[in-house]
């Protein structure tokens, strides 16, 4: 599958990319001491949801990997906020109709940037690289099923070799 590096302009149809190098809002707080980059992502936590914050811990996937799966929160964003400093994976398709392997878009992270899914989106689940990382991910609490899972149709293999090379664009 080919990867695509993480920028703002082309994930924008599928949710934010959080990262203090795109913030629209920057300014100076705390009598000069901390640098606020202000508002990066719409989190959006549905009907009759609350906003939760919770950590992550991913597993590294063992490169080759096959996308066979996809998932979506129909009621609320995800974010997704890597903590470890390390590269990690996402795997999107639009919201609507459960994704074929063609609609799936493949992204490198760095791990100072963030990934808010829009409610909706498809996306694979976490794609931790190289060792166990940490994420801060903000989403819904609340009544009603937010999880959906669908089987894709024909399955997508990532290399070692495609994410190497976007690793070095990124």
């Amino acid at each position: 599958m080919k990867i695509e590096a993480l920028q703002p302009e082309s994930f924008a149809v599928f949710g934010d990319v959080i990262e203090t190098e795109t913030a629209l809002r920057h300014f100076t707080i705390n009598e000069g001491n901390t640098e606020r980059y202000h508002d990066l992502a719409h989190i959006d936590p549905g009907k009759d949801g609350r906003v939760i914050v919770s950590i992550f811990r991913g597993q590294p996937r063992a490169l080759p990997f096959e996308i066979s799966m996809m998932e979506r929160h129909p009621r609320a964003s995800q974010a997704f906020v890597p903590l470890s400093d390390r590269p990690y994976l996402v795997a999107v398709a639009p919201a609507g109709a459960a994704p074929r392997l063609e609609d799936v878009r493949v992204y490198a992270c760095h791990g100072s940037q963030g990934v808010n899914y829009a409610a909706g989106v498809w996306h694979h689940p976490l794609m931790a690289l190289e060792s166990v990382s940490d994420f801060l991910v903000i989403d819904r609490d609340g009544p009603g099923d937010n999880c959906d899972v669908v089987q894709l149709e024909q399955a997508g293999l990532i290399s070692e070799q495609d994410v190497g090379a976007a690793l070095k664009l990124s």
